[in-house]
C-alpha cells in the first residue's frame, strides 16, 4: 500500500495510532486477496501466472473458500451450478482453505487433465494415509512401485482369463442373494443384501476360499467404518493450523482402523503362507506370495489387498441399488428388459451365464444410463495432483494444485446430452457411447493412466447380477417408503435413503 494511502487515513482518522492503521492495512490486503478469482489460495500463487489469463472462479468465503460446499452431501451439484453461473464449465478455480483446486466440467478439458502426465498423482488425505492407501494403487505416486502394482493386478486379478475363471463365483453368490431376497417374503432393503454379496465376491477373488468364512462379517464392519471415515470432509486436510487438534477425530479413528485392518489382513496372509492349497486355482494373495520379482513387503501387500476389497465392494452395490430404483420408477423399461432376458435365456432355463450377457444389449444400455444419471464417483474419486507447473488450455496451473473432473456435470449438460434429465436407455441404441474411458462424455471409471483397473470385472458382475435380479423378481415400490432419488455424496454417491421395495417372484427360481 502506498504512503499516500497511509496519509489519507491519518487525515481521516487523526487520532488513530500506527498500530490501528497496520491492522487496517492487513485486513485490506487479506480482503483484496480474497476477492481474487479462485479465492485466497489462488491469490497466493498468482505471481507465476501473470502472463496467463486468470482461471475464472468464485472467491468463496473469507479464509474458508468453498469449504462449506465440500462439507455438503451435494458437492458435485454445487460445483456444477457455480461452473455454469460463472461461465467456467471448461475450467473453474476455487480454494478450500489453503488448498488450491480446479474442476473441469466439459469433456475436452476433462480429457486434457486425465491424460496429462502432469496430473499423474493423487492428493493423499490424512485418513487415506492412515488407512494404508498411500501404498496401494489408488494413491501411490506414479513410479516404478505403482506400475508394479498395476501390472501384477492386471495380469493376475483383472485379466480376461481371470475374469472368466471367476464366473462361477459371481453366479453362485448371485444365486445366494436371490435366495436371501426370496426369504424376505415381501419387502427387502436391497443395499444390505447387495453390499454383503459384493464384499463376498471380491473376497473370493482376492483371498480364495477363505472368502467363504465367518471373517466376511468382521471385514464388512471394517469396510463400512472405512467408508464413513474416508468419506468425511476433514478440515485438517485444508487448514493445517487445525491439524494438531484433530477436532473431528479423523486421525484417531483412521489410525485405530488402520491398525485393526493390518492385524486382520495380516492374519489371512499368514494363514495362506502356512496352508498349502490343494487346488491349482490360486487366488490373488497366493500369487503375491509366490512372486519372485517385485516381491512386496508384508505392509505393502496388506495395503494392496485392503484397497482391492475396499474399493471393489462399494461401486457394484451402489450402482445396482440405483438401477433397481430406476426399474421401479420406470416399469415399462423393467418389462422391456425382462422380456429381453426371457427371450435370450429361454422359458425353462434357470441359470444365467456370462455367455448370455452378449444377447442382452438393452440390459447393458440400462446400466450405462444409470451410470450417466447416477455416477457412483461423480467428483471426489477423480482428484488428481499437479506434480509440476503445467497448463490446461490457455490457463496456467501451478504445481500442487488439486484437479477434479465433475462427471456428474458433464453427464447432465444439455450441450453434451439430449434431454439429460430424462432416464432413457434408448439413447444408447441411437449412439453407443463407450464407457471404458475413451469417450469423456461418459467415463464413470476414469480415464488415462489412473483409470480404474477393475472396471471390466465390476461391469461383468453388475450385468450378471442385474440379469439374475430381473429374471427372478418383479420389482415394485414399497407401500410405506416409496422411491426417493435424493443423493448423498460420501465415498461414493449413494441414495440418501436406502431403497426398500417389493421383490415379487416371477416363477424362474427354485
Amino acid at each position: 500500500m502506498s504512503s499516500e494511502f497511509l496519509l489519507f487515513f491519518f487525515f481521516i482518522f487523526p487520532h488513530s495510532s500506527p498500530l490501528h492503521l497496520l491492522w487496517l492495512l492487513l485486513l485490506t490486503t487479506v480482503f483484496g486477496l480474497w476477492l481474487t478469482p479462485g479465492g485466497l489460495a489462488w491469490a497466493l500463487s498468482r505471481a507465476k501466472s501473470r502472463t496467463h489469463p486468470a482461471i475464472p472462479g468464485p472467491s468463496g468465503l473469507p479464509l474458508l473458500g468453498l469449504a462449506p460446499a465440500f462439507a455438503s452431501p451435494l458437492t458435485h451439484r454445487i460445483l456444477a451450478s457455480l461452473s455454469k453461473t460463472l461461465n467456467a464449465t471448461p475450467l473453474m478455480a476455487f480454494s478450500v482453505g489453503s488448498t488450491r483446486l480446479v474442476v473441469a466440467s466439459s469433456p475436452h478439458t476433462a480429457r486434457e487433465i486425465l491424460s496429462s502426465p502432469a496430473f499423474a498423482d493423487r492428493p493423499v488425505k490424512e485418513s487415506a494415509r492412515e488407512l494404508l492407501f498411500h501404498r496401494a494403487m489408488g494413491f501411490a505416486p506414479c513410479g516404478d512401485y505403482w506400475r508394479g502394482l498395476r501390472r501384477v493386478s492386471a495380469v493376475h486379478l483383472f485379466s480376461p482369463r481371470r475374469l472368466a475363471g471367476l464366473e462361477g463365483v459371481r453366479r453362485e453368490i448371485g444365486l445366494e442373494m436371490m435366495e436371501k431376497i426370496a426369504r424376505e417374503n415381501g419387502e427387502v432393503e436391497v443395499r444390505s443384501v447387495l453390499h454383503f454379496g459384493a464384499l463376498k465376491n471380491v473376497m473370493r477373488g482376492v483371498f480364495g476360499k477363505w472368502g467363504d468364512g465367518c471373517g466376511v462379517v468382521e471385514l464388512e464392519g471394517l469396510v463400512r467404518e472405512g467408508y464413513e471415515v474416508l468419506g468425511m470432509f476433514n478440515w485438517s486436510d485444508h487448514f493445517p493450523v487445525l491439524g494438531w487438534m484433530d477436532l473431528q477425530g479423523v486421525r484417531r479413528r483412521s489410525r485405530d482402523l488402520g491398525g485393526r485392518v493390518g492385524v486382520f489382513v495380516g492374519k489371512i496372509v499368514e494363514e495362506h503362507r502356512v496352508i498349502k492349497r490343494e487346488d491349482h486355482n490360486q487366488c490373488f494373495l497366493d500369487v503375491l506370495l509366490d512372486l519372485e520379482e517385485n516381491r512386496l513387503e508384508d505392509s505393502d501387500m496388506i495395503a494392496l489387498l485392503w484397497e482391492l476389497v475396499f474399493r471393489g465392494t462399494d461401486t457394484v452395490a451402489i450402482l445396482l441399488e440405483w438401477i433397481l430404483a430406476r426399474m421401479i420408477l420406470h416399469p415399462d423399461i423393467q418389462t422391456k428388459a425382462q422380456h429381453e432376458i426371457d427371450t435370450a435365456i429361454g422359458g425353462n432355463a434357470t441359470v444365467i451365464t456370462d455367455s448370455d450377457l452378449v444377447n442382452l444389449p438393452y440390459l447393458q444400455y440400462i446400466v450405462k444410463e444409470t451410470l450417466r444419471m447416477h455416477p457412483p464417483g461423480p467428483l471426489l474419486s477423480w482428484a488428481r495432483l499437479a506434480i509440476h507447473d503445467t497448463s490446461v488450455g490457455q490457463h496456467f496451473v501451478p504445481a500442487g494444485t488439486t484437479a477434479m473432473v465433475n462427471m456428474w456435470a458433464i453427464a447432465h449438460d444439455e450441450k453434451v446430452w439430449a434431454e439429460p434429465k430424462k432416464f432413457r436407455p434408448e439413447r444408447f441404441i441411437e449412439e453407443d457411447v463407450a464407457i471404458m474411458g475413451s469417450d469423456l462424455r461418459l467415463a464413470p471409471f476414469g480415464s488415462g493412466r489412473r483409470v480404474c483397473p477393475g472396471k471390466a470385472m465390476g461391469l461383468a458382475t453388475v450385468h450378471l447380477w442385474l440379469a439374475q435380479l430381473l429374471r427372478t423378481f418383479r420389482w415394485s415400490a414399497s407401500s410405506d417408503y416409496g422411491v426417493d432419488l435424493s443423493e448423498c455424496l460420501k465415498m461414493s454417491m449413494e441414495m440418501k435413503h436406502p431403497l426398500v421395495c417389493k421383490a415379487i417372484p416371477r416363477g424362474f427360481f427354485n
